[in-house]
């Protein structure tokens, strides 16, 4: 099941981060797809301020990954410049480490993802209007959206 929701402005995106950072735990993995622009970073920036991330989070797209501490550390990956798919980074402690992971463009490293996790893809409809795309991949994760959207 994909849940859509429509967003209308900065504010209900930054809204939909908070809410969802008070529901996540240790090792859960949410992906991030949608072109250039689309508010990849800005709503990670606003999902490691509901964890307590006092850090400013910005996209970790020359190092690859970013570590923050916060309610729950962060683990933030951009992995649109990996060149080839099968570089270990550490996959096994990043993810299943005391940690959360936002994983932007992570289509690139698919074999590498948790088998469960909440996917979602962000449309930019215009200058402010996005359309959020939930896509809850196991159980936990269904749970998760069905709070989320209370």
């Amino acid at each position: 099941m994909i849940y859509e929701i429509n967003i209308a402005s900065l504010d209900e995106t930054k809204d939909l981060a908070y809410k969802l950072a008070n529901l996540l735990e240790a090792q859960d993995t949410i992906t991030l797809e949608g072109d250039l622009g689309a508010g990849k970073t800005t709503f990670t920036q606003a999902l490691a301020k509901g964890l307590g991330v006092m850090k400013t989070v910005n996209s970790p797209t020359f190092t690859i990954i970013k570590q923050y501490e916060g309610r729950l550390p962060l683990n933030h990956l951009d992995v649109y410049r990996l060149s080839e798919g099968d570089e270990d980074l550490g996959w096994d402690e990043i993810f299943y480490g005391e940690g959360v992971s936002v994983v932007e463009w992570a289509h690139l490293i698919e074999e590498y993802l948790p088998a469960e996790r909440l996917a979602i893809e962000i449309n930019r409809i215009d200058e402010n209007k996005r359309r959020f795309n939930l896509k809850p991949i196991g159980k936990r994760y269904e749970q998760l959206c069905k709070e989320l959207l209370k």
